[in-house]
């Protein structure tokens, strides 16, 4: 039983570990997309996406919720709305994935990446306020994998200085921050609803805000230039604003019914995860030379997208790295064990083309966590039972000291 699966021995899972289909299916939402076909009413604010809307917003703690394509215009919209544009800067971590940093790109700012902390990997508030300069107009905190940038010192920190705060919530669907709901706590909260989220249809986004001029600019900005309303503007008979350099980023009626469904299990779906979290972090920090992400500081609901763990690459024998570390565990029959994003965002081919205008820097934290040290497991370990996770961990007992010094 010693000997590493990787090397001919019995493995841990006596069949490679399966899941349920993500994401998950309920039977009842395929009869109400039936509905919303029949109907013929399947865009251009229809009742359900009215619903949706409203619904999520209030959820997170937000008076205003728009419904729109994807993560990446919630994103470009945010910043739309807020005025930025050619000559401005806006504060980004360095670990994100590229929509964070190509949304400034589209309007002709210029992203500024800054490092992460050591235990959150989420954007560092000092790297942040160091970064400030004249230019800088916004800051994208990202809440990454598991856990929650610091939105108590980031906010105070942009209010001194005048910079608005776009939420980035990709990750984090039902999380919580001092009893505060994600996406209420800047300008504006954005939501990614890509098929690996906590909530998918498929493709979908959403931006929060409690602004009500935010609001209007950010439904005229992907609503080709409509006030919010009827079909086409027409409830309140606003022909379209040709002031803005606007969009066609409309979502469905059969997404939102989807995500409308979703929502319903995101509270109870959110702390069963978070148990596992706990559950799983109490036992694989007990392994030596393994730690977890830790979860944000004044979360009092973490939501989870995926589970961090960092090895210590000290602790390895000589020629190993985390990626043997993955392989081995993988081949006791875990499954959906993986090392994460391959690269710092910023190194990226995109940014190198002209690393002078991207302020291109060494952030040494977050490189070290992502070329040594992360591994991540799939959403749907979270979603299984701890018979299954505790399979996990003796997987990753059995690898560690196979592989430590």
């Amino acid at each position: 039983m010693n000997t590493l699966a990787v090397n001919g021995g019995t493995p841990v899972f006596s069949e490679p570990k399966t899941f349920a289909p993500w994401p998950p299916v309920y039977p009842e939402t395929g009869d109400k997309l039936r509905e919303i076909y029949m109907s013929a009413n399947w865009s251009f604010y229809g009742p359900v996406e009215n619903e949706f809307e409203k619904k999520f917003a209030e959820y997170h703690n937000a008076e205003y919720g728009i419904f729109m394509v994807n993560g990446t215009t919630t994103l470009e919209c945010a910043l739309a709305a807020l005025g930025i544009g050619p000559g401005d800067e806006v504060i980004v971590p360095s670990w994100t994935w590229m929509a964070t940093g190509m949304a400034p790109v589209y309007l002709g700012a210029t992203p500024v990446f800054v490092d992460g902390e050591k235990d959150t990997f989420c954007l560092d508030p000092e790297a942040f306020e160091a970064a400030i300069t004249p230019r800088t107009k916004a800051v994208i905190p990202v809440h990454l994998f598991g856990s929650m940038a610091d939105m108590d010192k980031i906010c105070a920190i942009a209010v001194k200085h005048g910079i608005a705060v776009i939420e980035d919530c990709a990750h984090a669907h039902g999380g919580k921050w001092n009893g505060k709901g994600v996406g209420s706590f800047g300008k504006v909260g954005s939501f990614s609803f890509q098929q690996s989220k906590i909530m998918t249809s498929g493709e979908g986004g959403l931006c929060t805000t409690n602004d009500p001029k935010l609001f209007e600019t950010i439904c005229r900005l992907k609503h080709i230039g409509y006030v919010p309303g009827g079909k086409r503007g027409a409830a309140t008979g606003g022909k379209p604003e040709m002031g803005l350099l606007c969009h066609n980023y409309r979502a469905t009626e059969f997404q939102a019914q989807i995500l409308l469904d979703q929502l319903d299990h995101l509270e109870s779906d959110t702390v069963y995860r978070s148990e596992n979290a706990e559950y799983l972090r109490k036992k694989l920090e007990a392994i030596p030379g393994l730690k977890t992400q830790a979860p944000g500081r004044c979360a009092t609901m973490q939501s989870y997208y995926v589970f961090g763990i960092t090895v210590d690459p000290e602790v390895l024998k000589p020629g190993l790295t985390k990626a043997d570390v993955i392989a081995a565990v993988n081949a006791e029959g875990a499954n959906e064990v993986f090392g994460g994003w391959g690269a710092v965002t910023y190194e990226q081919n995109l940014w190198n083309v002209a690393p002078e205008k991207y302020r291109v820097e060494s952030h040494e934290v977050v490189r070290d966590i992502i070329q040594n040290r992360i591994i991540l497991l799939g959403i749907q370990w979270l979603m299984s039972d701890r018979a299954a996770l505790d399979k996990l961990v003796e997987a990753f007992a059995k690898v560690m000291k196979a592989y430590s010094r």
